[in-house]
């Protein structure tokens, strides 16, 4: 194994999922409030899980998006 390797994969696919969720985060709540779903000002309780089957890995990460 090559912990530079790893480092540096690890690092471009949580990159990669943090750009992706934030994107789709913004187009679904600007979606919502356009709608009338949502006001603008609420607080959103939000939960990503990660998994990498191969290791046995389900981790859950919850946490809140305030909208103002």
């Amino acid at each position: 194994m090559n912990e530079e390797t790893l480092n540096i994969e690890t690092r471009r696919f949580l990159k990669k999922v943090g750009i992706t969720a934030q994107r789709e985060i913004e187009h679904a709540v600007e979606q919502a409030v356009a709608e009338g779903r949502l006001a603008g000002s609420e607080r959103l309780e939000a939960k990503m899980t990660l998994e990498v089957p191969a290791l046995g890995i389900r981790h859950v990460i919850e946490g809140t998006i305030a909208l103002e």
